[in-house]
């Protein structure tokens, strides 16, 4: 079986990840957490199951957002790559923008709406949810 492959990296290409497969989700997070760590209004993610990601160059640096949360980015230009979560070890969220063809997955959702700035508008054509996912309300 041929599986696709999908790379990416850090804006000053210190860090290369390969990834393989296709993601289990593609959202767009509007949770105050994220956009603090990025500084931007809100992040697109998508996950993988962790077996699928390979860092091929670079050694991303680790920062604890949260209990149980671990942020990856590169020390040297500041690129988030990764958020873990411990409550799901066996997934790891990419930052969509951080692949090479940003293009390969689009966001299917969008999340915690309820911290959404409110001049950021909303996508009307994705599933839509207050919290974390479709489970959470």
């Amino acid at each position: 079986m041929n599986e696709k492959v999908f790379e990416g990296g850090c804006l000053c290409g210190a860090i290369r990840y390969r990834v393989t497969g296709t993601p289990q989700h593609s959202a767009i997070c509007h949770c105050a957490t994220c956009r603090r760590a990025s500084g931007a209004p809100s992040v697109a993610w998508l996950t993988f199951a962790r077996r699928e990601l390979e860092f091929r160059s670079g050694n991303p640096q680790i920062y604890r957002s949260s209990v149980g949360v671990v942020r990856r980015f590169c020390a040297i230009c500041g690129s988030a790559i990764s958020y873990e979560n411990a409550a799901t070890p066996d997934s790891i969220d990419l930052t969509t923008m951080s692949l090479d063809d940003p293009n390969a997955f689009p966001p299917t959702h969008e999340v915690w709406l309820e911290h959404r700035v409110p001049w950021e508008p909303v996508n009307p054509s994705l599933d839509q949810y207050p919290r974390g996912s479709a489970g959470e309300t």
